[in-house]
């Protein structure tokens, strides 16, 4: 007994030191191992949940942190992971509970008073939100802009729009001027986001396209506000125009701190090239995530609380499927909770809200792919994980060759499972700055839709941190 302890221990020593270089995956591993030696130590549970925290697995961290309690309900970091865990899902009040229990226990603890504070104020918030949202539909703040009177300063001297019109002028000269950290006037931007909400609310839930034989398009993965990794792209693959048309599967805002210049020059393109320029929901355009993970923060810091209000508008527009030449189905999460869902139900969703907590909005922007068959309980807390047969029997019953999703990091920028029938893109690299992954985006051709992998790695970015416009309590600590 005493053998397998002190073995345990040297585990937990290995996977600290994991820990401390960023490689989590062998973290995790080595926690995992030391925990079948020693399953009734606390401490490990607890630094797996943070491991699983830092890989975005707030399901798997939920549960660890749960289990660290359970072995000993003293174990003050266990409330703290916990909490951590429930906030990432957007479960404030669960995480108010156990910030009120770490508080109770160390009512020294600047940190932890300062995280009650700041979830205990975003529960105070929900709640006077709910009680003022009435029955009919809120007033969009479109209705309370007097866009036209808004006046821009003689010493402003960066892009306007023409005539109110985009134009791709208007487009490079933006792209420049945030090259240099310089800010859009407001009246443009809510220009930008008028003009884009309409365009939107005009598009059907599932989006289907067809290329011609000779035609291609590019798909990218996950932007996460990673602005001077988005020009790389146009400086690899070429300027969008209606000869080299893209498509970009959500998730374009949060986590890098230049979210802003991110969406704003994609919303440009989205109006000047409609038909061949398309945009996807990620889960990251709804308002729980943007309240935690800086969208939000970096709007209200750049412009103000009211712009953002119409972000979240826009964002409940964008479309949640694209099925390319009747074959590809593109989403940004993956596939549903049951078997049996087909396109013509995702045509009917009803897309302008918060994604709900579970059905098929929810999980085209939440779920994951898994190697064994099935379905299992998501990593994430959300959602499912499905299988190659789950894939399989969706393809067969919906007569299309393949799905491609995002979503995920991988190391390759890119990933191909299920039998070649589910492939990964993710197109930010060097995911916030610490990950080492690689970026990619693919090429599909209207000729065979085979699909071309085209890997890219991350470039230099002004000195700003990623989560600079986060909420406090997702800027984790404590090992």
């Amino acid at each position: 007994m005493a053998e397998a302890t002190n073995e345990a221990e040297l585990l937990k020593e290995k996977a600290n030191n994991f820990f401390k270089e960023k490689d989590y995956e062998n973290a995790i591993k080595y926690y995992t191992e030391a925990l079948e030696l020693n399953p009734s130590n606390a401490i490990y549970y607890s630094n797996r949940s943070l491991a699983y925290l830092r890989t975005e697995c707030y399901g798997y961290a939920l549960a660890d942190a749960t289990k660290a309690l359970e072995v000993d309900k003293n174990y003050i970091k266990g409330y703290y992971r916990r909490a951590t865990s429930n906030m990432a899902l957007g479960k404030f009040k669960a995480a108010l509970k156990d910030y009120e229990t770490v508080v109770r226990v160390r009512p020294n603890d600047k940190d932890a008073r300062m995280k009650y504070q700041e979830c205990n104020k975003i529960v105070k918030q929900k709640a006077f939100e709910r009680a003022i949202a009435s029955d009919d539909k809120k007033k969009s703040v479109v209705d309370s802009l007097d866009i036209e009177s808004m006046t821009i300063e003689d010493d402003y001297v960066g892009p306007k729009l023409e005539d109110g019109k985009v134009t791709l002028q208007f487009m490079k000269d933006m792209m420049d001027w945030f090259k240099d950290q310089k800010k859009l006037h407001r009246k443009c931007a809510y220009q930008i986001l008028v003009q884009v909400k309409d365009v939107l609310s005009k598009l059907p839930s599932l989006v289907e396209i067809t290329i011609k034989e000779t035609e291609k398009i590019t798909i990218c993965g996950d932007t996460h506000g990673q602005y001077y990794d988005l020009l790389n792209i146009f400086e690899l693959n070429g300027l969008p125009s209606e000869t080299n048309p893209y498509l970009f599967n959500g998730d374009f805002v949060d986590r890098g701190s230049f979210s802003v210049e991110v969406i704003l020059t994609l919303f440009g393109f989205k109006l000047l090239y409609p038909d061949h320029f398309h945009l996807l929901r990620g889960n990251h355009e709804t308002d729980n995530m943007n309240q935690m993970y800086g969208f939000e923060g970096e709007v209200k810091a750049k412009y103000t609380a009211q712009m953002f209000q119409l972000f979240s508008e826009v964002f409940q527009w964008l479309p949640l499927a694209q099925c390319i030449n009747s074959k590809v189905l593109v989403m940004h999460g993956g596939l549903f909770s049951e078997d049996g869902v087909t396109l013509e139900d995702l045509r009917k969703i009803d897309r302008n809200r918060q994604p709900p907590d579970s059905g098929p909005m929810c999980d085209l922007l939440w779920s994951d792919p898994q190697p064994q068959n099935g379905r299992s309980v998501s990593k994430r807390g959300v959602s499912c994980q499905f299988g190659p047969d789950v894939t399989q029997r969706f393809l067969e019953q919906n007569k299309l060759d393949y799905i491609v999703r995002s979503h995920e990091v991988k190391a390759q920028g890119y990933e191909v499972t299920h039998s070649e029938k589910c492939i990964t893109v993710f197109s930010a690299p060097n995911y916030c700055d610490q990950m080492g992954n690689k970026g990619a985006y693919i090429h599909l051709r209207g000729s065979d839709l085979k699909p071309e992998f085209h890997q890219f790695t991350a470039v230099p970015h002004p000195n700003v941190k990623p989560m600079a416009y986060a909420n406090t309590l997702m800027q984790l600590g404590m090992m």
